[in-house]
């Protein structure tokens, strides 16, 4: 594998083709002009190899390829304008009329919208499974089963499963095996290594670090990359623009850095949590009391800076003035940048014309940025002491 150092920092970047510039050129075109029909032609057949419309290859959304692939250990990458469009591009891309797919529980809202609401519209259908019982999922594959979707962890409560069991598993009935690696990012976790075929990130959240930019990532072996931008990404066009794909470059100098931190925080807050009164429980994967902390150390170099936790009550009341007593958690629903965010599955309860999230109504989910974890946990303190005992 290349130094980590040497991909954030240099890959891709070759700067005797742009002025000996350090930081990479955003190269804002949407045509390229070709030098001859013979150039034109070889384009024109792989546009995934070429320069000819910046909807299908831009050079500076290139460098941001082939730093992912790198990252991830995979032999390509594309970029995509979400994480949202990461996954749909690529489960579109791999799927047929009367397919069908198994899907770990609870997986990102948008995610199991494609695959139940969606898909079925075209004759794809999906089975929902506990991520963590192996004999669950063996059972749920059919003899039309295409994708095993994995998220690990998840984002609300962080449900592990064993990659390498998965991948086996995929591989003896010819399933293609795909993860959401975007909670763990590929510092904390590479799931290519373990043998997963394809690799899905929302770049919004670590990779770009900034809470400026929405963007995706799918990585993989240059067969299956390929196959899903002739057959999906063409077609679709969610393309990044080169000045967003410039700003995640700038965001991953610092990738290993701010996720250091960020779980060393993380980990201290939520070890306070356990032991505060007005908290039932501790979701945060890197804790002892977490019930798959061996698969975790096993997987993972780290588990970033989300986690959840359990509030003493079930009143909406006093969830919701618990929340909107901490000042300095920002009230959002994503993550990954510098800001410390909070997040009560009680807010999006009981919404109009919306399902009730599979999750407890006292589930808060919280994520540790880059403040100073003593002056994150005295906001909490004082905000916990708003909870009735």
């Amino acid at each position: 594998m290349m130094d980590l150092s040497y991909i954030l920092n240099h890959l891709g970047e070759d700067r005797d083709q742009y002025f000996g510039a350090v930081a990479p050129p955003i190269i804002q075109t949407s045509n390229f002009a070709l030098p001859s029909v013979a150039h034109l032609r070889d384009a024109m057949v792989s546009e995934l190899d070429h320069h000819l419309y910046s909807r299908g290859n831009n050079p500076t959304v290139e460098i941001l390829r082939k730093k992912m692939a790198a990252l991830e250990q995979t032999e390509d990458a594309l970029i995509l304008s979400s994480g949202a469009a990461a996954m749909a591009t690529a489960v579109i891309g791999l799927v047929e009329k009367g397919d069908h797919i198994v899907c770990v529980q609870h997986p990102y809202s948008w995610t199991r919208h494609l695959l139940d609401q969606f898909l079925p519209r075209f004759g794809v259908t999906a089975t929902f499974v506990d991520g963590s019982k192996m004999d669950e999922i063996a059972a749920a594959i059919q003899p039309n089963s295409r994708i095993l979707f994995l998220e690990s962890p998840n984002t609300m409560t962080f449900g592990i499963q064993d990659l390498q069991a998965c991948a086996i598993l995929a591989r003896q009935h010819g399933l293609i095996s795909c993860i959401d690696n975007s909670s763990a990012s590929p510092i904390f976790q590479q799931p290519a290594r373990w043998g997963i075929d394809l690799v899905m990130h929302s770049a919004t959240k670590y990779i770009n670090g900034h809470s400026d930019v929405v963007a995706g990532v799918i990585c993989g072996s240059k067969t299956l990359i390929r196959q899903i931008f002739d057959r999906a990404y063409m077609v679709l066009g969610p393309i990044l623009s080169p000045g967003d794909a410039a700003m995640i470059l700038r965001g991953l100098r610092t990738l290993p850095i701010r996720l250091a931190r960020s779980q060393e925080s993380s980990c201290l807050i939520a070890s306070r949590l356990e032991q505060h009164p007005a908290v039932l429980s501790v979701i945060h994967p890197w804790l002892d009391s977490f019930p798959q902390k061996e698969l975790v150390r096993l997987q993972m170099a780290g588990s970033g800076g989300l986690f959840s936790f359990l509030l003493q009550t079930t009143e909406p009341d006093h969830i919701f003035r618990f929340v909107e007593s901490l000042k300095m958690f920002l009230l959002a629903v994503s993550w990954g940048g510098h800001e410390s965010l909070v997040f009560p599955i009680a807010a999006v309860h009981n919404l109009p014309g919306k399902p009730a999230p599979p999750y407890p109504i006292n589930l808060v989910r919280l994520y540790i940025g880059l403040e100073d974890p003593d002056e994150l946990w005295r906001d909490l303190e004082n905000a916990l002491s708003t909870i009735p005992s």
